[in-house]
């Protein structure tokens, strides 16, 4: 494979699509065992409560909850930017995410830092053609309704991946649960956790341009609410290995949110909300046997602006990122960086849609995008995140 230049794709109007972030299940000696997370518990009006327990483990970081609301959350001093999983915290903000910051939110343009997986072992196929990423036909809640965007602040701003509903098996027909990508939730290695992390599905259900929505009410921006993450969960791997650029970890890059609505809502489950779930499926069929796949987001870099729904359908190839890990899937696509965290869609063994990977990594010249092959791993931290509210 001919050299690159990659950049992180993670959820952002950067300048191009980039090689992006790594999320993962847990490793080897912690097969099944419990999962990187986040957690607080949602009360009976479905708002957030942190457990005195997670108060106290902040206030030796120096953070007090009380003030968190009123804008502390912006301190991203090392010392108070909480790392492990047990210190994840992301109590609801009501209001924060407003029309003009869901609108706006984007990564600030940043030099590329030139790396070069060309050197990559095992098995990678020849580069796809790049296939031109189609417009999604409005309403999007009739024809992509589990697809949405996730927003979430960074040290950099306010920043946006996309995200999935998938089904939880714990509660049928009724999940809360929102696959999305490692790396838009985590920092990886030289960071913590993101903050103030939310999920919109069915974002601009309208499609309209970007000068109408400067009108728009928030209601016709996310017109099936904003549901907060109260729990969170990603790969030691990410956490351990991740980084900005390069696409470390890139193979096990994949995260699972549990959402909750801001306003505590009508009792009804995200799923119930958006009338749709997509399967998991996990060790989908080898790359030959796979027909085509669909990647679906919000691509926010150039010539796209991430107001719009896209998606690119390709028969999958096979990219080694390290010798040592799985080969990740590859298709042609001219989608963007923010496109990151986003399904991908194949038919299941049972003849139906469902969820076998999402976007992870990009070459700087968007053409093509890859995504983790969900094994093990991931399964165990999709099923540690259901068991987790099995008994809500």
């Amino acid at each position: 494979m001919r050299s690159i230049r990659p950049l992180l794709a993670a959820a952002s109007a950067v300048a191009a699509l980039t090689l992006t972030a790594t999320a993962c299940g847990p490793t080897e000696d912690n097969a099944g065992g419990e999962q990187p997370s986040a957690s607080a518990n949602p009360t009976s009006d479905g708002k957030i409560h942190i457990p005195d327990d997670l108060k106290k483990r902040l206030k030796e970081h120096g953070i007090d909850m009380d003030k968190w609301r009123g804008g502390e959350w912006k301190n991203w001093d090392k010392d108070k930017w909480l790392r492990e999983a047990k210190d994840y915290v992301n109590p609801i903000i009501e209001g924060l995410w407003d029309k003009d910051r869901m609108r706006d939110a984007q990564r600030p343009d940043k030099p590329v830092d030139p790396e070069d997986i060309s050197g990559d072992k095992g098995v990678t196929d020849p580069t796809p053609a790049p296939v031109k990423a189609k417009a999604v036909q409005a309403p999007y809640h009739e024809n992509a309704p589990a697809s949405g965007k996730v927003f979430f602040d960074s040290p950099e701003g306010s920043m946006v991946c996309s995200a999935t509903v998938v089904q939880d098996p714990a509660h049928p027909g009724k999940s809360n649960l929102v696959w999305t990508a490692g790396h838009c939730v985590h920092a990886g290695k030289k960071g913590g956790w993101y903050r103030n992390i939310a999920f919109v599905p069915s974002y601009n259900n309208n499609a309209k341009s970007t000068s109408a929505l400067e009108q728009a009410t928030r209601d016709e921006i996310a017109p099936l609410g904003v549901w907060w993450s109260d729990w969170a969960q990603t790969s030691q791997q990410w956490i351990d290995q991740g980084g900005q650029t390069g696409g470390q970890g890139a193979p096990y890059d994949f995260a699972v949110l549990h959402v909750t609505p801001e306003k505590g809502g009508t009792g009804k489950s995200l799923e119930e909300t958006v009338g749709s779930a997509l399967p998991v499926e996990f060790n989908a069929p080898a790359v030959p046997k796979i027909a085509n796949m669909t990647a679906t987001g919000f691509p926010a870099a150039k010539p796209f602006d991430g107001q719009l729904m896209y998606q690119c359908t390709d028969k999958p190839g096979r990219l080694s990122v390290k010798t040592e890990q799985p080969t990740m899937y590859r298709i042609g696509c001219t989608m963007t960086g923010g496109s990151s965290g986003g399904g991908w869609v194949a038919t299941g063994q049972d003849g139906k849609p469902a969820l076998v990977s999402n976007t992870s990594i990009g070459p700087v010249t968007a053409g093509w995008l890859a995504g983790p092959r969900l094994g093990a791993e991931a399964k165990a931290l999709y099923d540690g995140m259901s068991k987790k509210y099995a008994n809500q």
